[in-house]
């Protein structure tokens, strides 16, 4: 994020920077052009550290926890060689998450869910008292501590996809599936219950 005047964003910037001048960062409106997930990587260049600062310190100030400044700024990436790119630069933020390796998309786990295919195992690895708020239709009730020992539950003809409550302890249960030669993936987010039951699943982060 290159936050620096438009004038100077015209005469040479980073290819890919989107840009936002320290005023337009405290306009109206502009937490909202930035992505809904908080962990979001974003990192801040201009040619004054001042500038730099205030920047990173409203971002962070709005939870994005990765916010960072570049280092050395600008400069060093000028000094480095490294190709710079005129005229304007975008404004359109777009963040699409690198997913974690054995993850399962939302999208595709909610689809799981709703038709529960033949051929395919939900594991809740969920604690015993976590059950109560909810649970999917058709899952597998196994806590997280006690999938070692009770892994002659689990079909080994079915595709298994676990989950939790934060993600956390489904990549644990989804490691030891994929060391026992389980076709597993696990939900890297988090999953609720609303009184009446239905589904709700969210980014983490």
């Amino acid at each position: 994020m290159d936050v620096r005047t438009p004038d100077k964003v015209e005469k040479g910037h980073i290819e890919g920077a989107v840009a936002y001048s320290p005023a337009e960062l405290t306009e109206k409106g502009a937490k909202g052009k930035f992505p809904s997930v908080k962990s979001a990587p974003i990192i801040i260049y201009s040619d004054s550290q001042q500038d730099a600062v205030a920047a990173f310190k409203t971002i962070r100030g709005w939870g994005y926890k990765n916010a960072a400044i570049l280092d050395g700024s600008l400069k060093t990436w000028q000094t480095a060689g490294i190709t710079m790119t005129t005229g304007s630069a975008g404004k359109k933020i777009v963040y699409v998450p690198k997913p974690v390796p054995g993850s399962i998309a939302i999208k595709q786990f909610k689809a799981i869910a709703a038709a529960l295919p033949a051929n395919t195992l939900i594991l809740d690895v969920r604690d015993e008292g976590e059950t109560k708020e909810g649970a999917i239709k058709g899952a597998l009730h196994i806590p997280t501590q006690d999938v070692p020992a009770r892994l002659s539950e689990i079909p080994k003809d079915k595709k298994i996809v676990i989950h939790c409550k934060t993600g956390v302890r489904a990549s644990m249960a989804y490691q030891t599936l994929k060391e026992n030669g389980y076709n597993a993936q696990f939900l890297d987010a988090k999953i609720a219950f609303d009184p009446s039951g239905k589904l709700k699943v969210t980014p983490r982060g």
